[in-house]
């Protein structure tokens, strides 16, 4: 296993990967802004540095100062988390010309998926489907409107250098598709450096449904299940569930055996998920993205597969045989996780502030993944992500009894909190039937 680990990540991500670390009996490293010196993450580090201002350019993003940290403290391999970092291609070659262990992809698996074109096109040759869209960039707003012409209005604009639900919008017609173009092509230029677009196909009424794969040392992938992301703001996730329960037993097989494929197409080692667009009319499904990391709802597969993710990512970059039956995966029960955020449950603006107040809930089934604590605060700078509630039932009905009762024990103050909302989607009969879609919060807002 390997001895010392860098964790070049911050708040709740940063706190479960040294957990896990610690466990292991691995030596951890925490980096950290100006604005997160109080943060939990950064006493629970062995050791920890300070890697520049609040700005992530200058601290989480700042390459140089990560590197300089973990030469500085003898630490043997990094771990990026989620964002920031983790899907850099050039970062993770530095890491590993440095002679370090980069606990992730390879550069070239991460180079091969960071391109949503590109992506596409590797899927499509590799037999996974994937939907009606552009196989080369949109360079203007005049090859924009042939490709919707060729597949049909409305259509999804998104930034092919993008991820995480950021700059992407509908356009159903010529005028609005020439509006949004210039958008996102603006977007994609300030936020990735890349002003590429692609034009798709977009889907009126759709679930957002994902699946884990891990890229074991020998060689093989293998599937952990899917997970449900259907529940969200601005194309932004808000809960996750494992299993969905929009996928029966021979689509889960279809979509388990189209994620292996896509893994073994670009030699994929280490955790990953392929995310998937469901028509939940039809039962099609058509490869979205690829994340090339760990995702922030990973828990939900841990606790229906009853094994640590992190560990197993260690495992692997240690070239390291996993530590469960890669022939004998057998899920069991149902997890659903709720993204605490600072944020306020009606509009979903922002909200940070001092935590003035903090209780977490406990009891079977109930974890909670935070990233602050009473006395801390929440930044403008970063994510607004405080906390991740996670429940565990022998089922959904179980699950969801139980995450009624942990919403309603989780005490939050100072901040704004998107608790209320949660509470109000527990009683929402719409995802109580499971039978939902992405289009829900939006629906449950209209009725306000």
């Amino acid at each position: 296993m390997i001895e010392s680990l860098l964790v070049a990540n911050r708040g709740e991500i940063a706190r479960r990967i040294i957990r896990t670390a610690r466990r292991l009996g691995v030596r951890t490293v925490a980096v950290y802004s100006e604005a997160d010196a109080d943060l939990p993450f950064v006493r629970e580090a062995d050791e920890a540095v300070c890697v520049g201002p609040a700005n992530p350019a200058q601290s989480y993003r700042n390459s140089e100062a990560i590197l300089a940290a973990a030469k500085s403290t003898g630490a043997r391999a990094i771990h990026p988390g989620y964002g920031f970092l983790s899907e850099n291609a050039d970062f993770a070659r530095t890491v590993e010309a440095n002679g370090l262990v980069w606990v992730g992809p390879g550069a070239d698996a991460i180079t091969a998926m960071g391109d949503k074109i590109n992506a596409r096109n590797l899927m499509a040759a590799a037999g996974v489907p994937v939907a009606p869209g552009s196989t080369d960039p949109a360079g203007t707003v005049e090859a924009a409107l042939a490709a919707a012409e060729e597949i049909g209005f409305p259509v999804m604009v998104k930034a092919a250098a993008g991820g995480g639900g950021m700059g992407m919008a509908v356009a159903a017609d010529e005028a609005s598709l020439r509006t949004e173009y210039d958008k996102v092509r603006a977007f994609a230029e300030r936020m990735f450096g890349d002003g590429s677009v692609l034009i798709e196909r977009y889907f009126p009424r759709v679930r957002h449904v994902e699946v884990q794969i891990l890229g074991l040392a020998d060689g093989r992938v293998v599937a952990l299940g899917e997970r449900e992301c259907s529940v969200q703001r601005r194309n932004q996730k808000l809960v996750e569930e494992s299993p969905s329960p929009a996928v029966s037993a021979e689509l889960r097989a279809r979509l388990l055996a189209a994620a292996v494929r896509a893994g073994e197409a670009v030699g994929y080692r280490n955790a990953g998920t392929v995310e998937c667009l469901l028509d939940p009319t039809t039962g099609e499904f058509f490869f979205l993205e690829m994340n090339t990391r760990l995702q922030v709802e990973h828990p939900v597969t841990e606790l229906v597969h009853g094994l640590d993710l992190v560990e197993e990512q260690l495992r692997v970059a240690a070239g390291l045989a996993p530590n469960f039956d890669p022939d004998a995966l057998a899920p069991r029960g149902h997890a659903i996780e709720l993204r605490i955020n600072a944020e306020d449950p009606k509009r979903f603006l922002p909200g940070p502030g001092a935590v003035t107040a903090w209780t977490e809930p406990t009891g079977d089934g109930v974890r909670v993944d935070s990233g602050y604590s009473l006395g801390t605060t929440v930044t403008p700078f970063y994510d607004s992500l405080m906390a991740k509630l996670i429940v565990y039932g022998a089922d959904r009905a179980e699950a969801i009894d139980r995450a009624r009762v942990a919403v309603a024990g989780f005490e939050i103050a100072g901040p704004k909190c998107n608790l209320p909302f949660f509470a109000e989607l527990l009683d929402n009969p719409e995802f109580l039937g499971g039978d939902y879609d992405t289009g829900i919060v939006a629906r449950m807002r209209a009725k306000k």
